[in-house]
């Protein structure tokens, strides 16, 4: 304070302190600056009383509008439910068969599906529903359990092996190896005549004794011709399509340690209309299968020749 002077050229007062021999000026700050500064005082202490704006330590203000961003969206999404329920309700009250055959309910149902679909199914069949090891390509026309929308629409609802879910699909093949029925030499025989039945290896020697093995221990399930049983889940073993993949190596694997793969029961965490329209969508992939009356069931498998997902 006590260095402060006047600065004869400018006649200004000088802040009292100086760097180098080079000093400042107490210049005022310019007019427009502190009315804007002050204006933006006053427009946070009116923001702060009308909109929720101070934290407190298990909540924070409301405000005196009551309005918060989360209340905006709910307002939001009511509205879209609301605009969506005439469409919605019309799904709900009309039968896949009906669906299918209205272009334009086909093309809403189709839209709907999609988007659950890539909320919901994505992570395990792919953005583009191709699948992955372990994970069904839907986009084929190979179904273990079928492939109408019926089918693909109880399937969804009731899951694949799904944890406490007394409806949910169910197929256990055993692990012949791993369970001692089949021998070394067998499995490498049986592999060799699995994977001859879509022409991926040579009807050899080793595939004409996997052929009795075959015969002894799988056709049950996945029938004399191998081309599965859907009854039970039993893949086709002679199309070429291979959920575990097609190796010499992979169906050897899948052979001596069987898989079980789980798909979710969606009902409970989807509602009946949001599974309608994603039967809908994944029947319309490429894939999707006219419906048909069930056929009689079938006796079930002897234990020891249960079908499973195809290796």
């Amino acid at each position: 304070m006590a260095n402060k002077r006047i600065d004869e050229p400018t006649g200004i007062e000088t802040v009292g302190h100086e760097w180098d021999g080079i000093e400042e000026l107490n210049n005022p700050l310019p007019r427009w600056w502190v009315t804007t500064f002050w204006l933006c005082v006053v427009f946070s202490i009116g923001y702060m009383v009308v909109y929720p704006a101070i934290p407190l330590l298990k909540s924070g203000t409301e405000g005196m509008w009551g309005w918060s961003s989360r209340g905006q969206l709910a307002a939001e999404m009511d509205k879209a439910a609301t605009e969506r329920k005439p469409v919605l309700d019309a799904i709900a009250a009309t039968s896949l068969d009906a669906i299918l055959a209205d272009p334009k309910m086909l093309d809403q149902a189709k839209a709907g599906g999609k988007a659950a679909f890539k909320q919901n199914c994505v992570q395990c069949h792919g953005a583009g529903a191709a699948g992955g090891i372990g994970y069904p390509n839907l986009k084929d026309a190979d179904w273990l359990w079928g492939g109408s929308a019926q089918d693909i629409e109880f399937t969804i609802t009731h899951g694949i092996r799904s944890p406490g879910v007394d409806t949910t699909r169910t197929s256990l093949m055993p692990s012949f190896g791993k369970d001692g029925v089949l021998q070394g030499g067998q499995i490498a025989d049986v592999t060799s005549y699995v994977r001859s039945l879509s022409g991926k290896a040579p009807n050899d020697a080793a595939a004409q004794r996997g052929a009795a093995v075959f015969a002894a221990n799988c056709v049950a399930c996945h029938g004399t011709d191998g081309k599965g049983l859907r009854q039970f889940g039993a893949p086709n073993l002679a199309d070429g399509v291979w959920l575990y993949g097609g190796s010499q190596e992979q169906v050897s694997a899948s052979i001596s340690k069987a898989h079980a793969g789980v798909m979710p029961a969606w009902a409970g965490k989807l509602d009946a209309v949001t599974i309608k329209m994603l039967a809908v969508y994944v029947h319309s992939l490429g894939g999707g299968e006219k419906f048909q009356a069930a056929a009689p069931a079938a006796a079930a498998p002897p234990a020891d020749g249960t079908g499973n997902a195809k290796p």
